[in-house]
């Protein structure tokens, strides 16, 4: 028996004797778990053989063997023709002598996480774990070191929530342009090889294009279980070729199982899935880099970087602002949804200073304002103003600044928050909270902004509230705390 078929046993093993089968019907029985409807907050972490060359982004592997990419270009002159220096030829280099994982997690706990997601292998098919299943391993090469195992140690340590993302399908073809001229990637290649199996890349939003072989395929399934076996991550997270048909059959297969085996550790977990993967309602839907306009009845979870331009540390990374993030924290808990903000270490195992800057400025935002965060849900409106939220993914470059007439409202026990976008003095005017509006005909017991030593002042007009509070001035969102009775 080899080692994917000892898995692809226990998954089937798995599903037979428990609760879930491998079809959608099965599957809708799930319901997201309470500790990511109320965590709100959590890190992504993308680091891994990308991570050595650090240049335009982690799709590196890919690019560096496209003629016309300007990865091309840059490996050629800083590393050599691709048939002398390949993509396997920077494992040597990645010995990460100043990884610190206890340190890492201090910095995202400090920052207000409250689950953790590093990539245990992305779409180059370099492991940052433990695997009986390849050669291609942080541990049997590299820094020789289980980077996903250490992580989840000190996470739990922190008392925080770990879960890890599995981009492997996509290798499928992430390295065939290798096989269009002399290089380093060259067929015919077997399961076991790095580059395996380097097939032609189709059409990537083709639901029907050509499909890998059965025998990746197995292993994708096999993979998977091992990390769910071996590791017991709280979620797992998929990035999107997953939706492709050839992959249903497995992907359904799973989720019985991973849910199924939820059951009997008694854990509560999820599946980030992209698209139309799943089906609504099976797992948590995710929204790389865009956010939905309007509130849903579904808890749901928006993904981004803290650079613009890669979610891998390379020398060209361009920062987002922290008070930008904060405003698409607030606007995405409004709207019933967790945002997961990716990080990208060093090849070095250090963490840039502009990151570090930006988890820290979020970190002092949340020491005071997390309890408008963390374990709310949206109210019956859930924004104020004229500036317009683009829908959908990869929407962030129509991002529009937003001013202190763009309002978000989130709930919690006794409390309505008011969360102006930001605030430099003038006073915040609220249309829901007027003395006639059809949304609120409550008593309000105490109004604070939280913070603030000084107490604002509200007078509730026939159609608006206005908030006064002139000492108020930030870039950042402010919280109101509205008390009822």
């Amino acid at each position: 028996m080899t080692v994917q078929e000892k898995y692809l046993k226990i998954v089937d093993e798995v599903i037979e004797k428990g609760p879930y089968k491998p079809d959608w019907v099965s599957l809708s029985e799930y319901e997201a778990p309470k500790w990511f409807r109320d965590a709100k907050f959590g890190i992504f972490i993308h680091w891994g053989l990308f991570s050595v060359p650090a240049f335009n982004n982690e799709w590196y592997s890919r690019n560096m063997y496209i003629q016309d990419m300007e990865e091309w270009k840059h490996h050629r002159e800083t590393f050599g023709e691709h048939t002398k220096f390949g993509y396997k030829d920077f494992i040597p280099m990645f010995t990460a002598p100043k990884f610190d994982p206890k340190e890492w997690v201090k910095l995202f706990k400090k920052a207000g996480a409250k689950y953790i997601m590093p990539v245990a292998e992305h779409h180059d098919g370099f492991q940052m774990y433990d695997s009986e299943i390849s050669e291609w391993t942080s541990v049997k090469k590299a820094m020789r070191r289980d980077v996903l195992g250490e992580l989840k140690e000190a996470i739990q340590d922190e008392g925080l929530v770990f879960c890890e993302s599995n981009h492997r399908v996509e290798h499928a073809f992430f390295m065939g342009h290798g096989c269009e001229f002399e290089s380093d990637i060259k067929q015919p290649m077997k399961l076991g090889d790095f580059y395996w199996p380097a097939m032609p890349e189709p059409d990537n939003q083709d639901l029907f294009s050509p499909a890998p072989p059965k025998e990746f395929l197995e292993d994708w399934l096999a993979r998977n279980c091992e990390l769910v076996e071996k590791y017991k991550p709280s979620m797992v997270y998929f990035d999107w070729w997953i939706q492709h048909d050839s992959v249903k059959e497995y992907l359904k297969k799973f989720a019985a199982y991973y849910y199924n085996r939820a059951e009997e550790w008694n854990m509560k977990v999820g599946i980030s899935y992209k698209h139309d993967a799943m089906m609504l309602g099976t797992g948590i839907l995710d929204m790389e880099r865009g956010h939905f306009s309007e509130a849903k009845p579904f808890y749901w979870q928006a993904d981004t970087s803290m650079a613009f331009n890669s979610w891998c540390y390379t020398e060209q990374n361009r920062f987002k602002k922290s008070s930008d993030i904060l405003q698409d924290l607030v606007d995405i808990v409004s709207k019933n949804g967790c945002l997961l903000l990716n990080v990208g270490p060093k090849a070095d195992g250090t963490i840039c200073d502009e990151e570090i800057k930006i988890m820290e400025e979020i970190g002092e935002w949340m020491d005071v304002n997390g309890e408008a965060i963390y374990g709310t849900h949206p109210w019956r409106v859930q924004e104020e103003g004229s500036t317009e939220v683009v829908e959908g993914m990869f929407s962030e470059e129509g991002r529009k600044d937003f001013t202190s007439e763009d309002i978000r409202f989130t709930c919690k026990a006794d409390c309505i928050y008011i969360i102006p976008m930001k605030q430099n003095g003038e006073d915040i005017i609220v249309k829901s909270m007027g003395e006639n509006s059809k949304d609120f005909h409550g008593i309000i017991e105490e109004f604070t902004a939280l913070g603030y030593d000084e107490q604002p002042e509200f007078i509730r007009e026939d159609d608006r509230m206005i908030i006064k509070a002139p000492f108020v001035k930030s870039d950042k969102p402010v919280v109101y705390r509205m008390r009822l009775k």
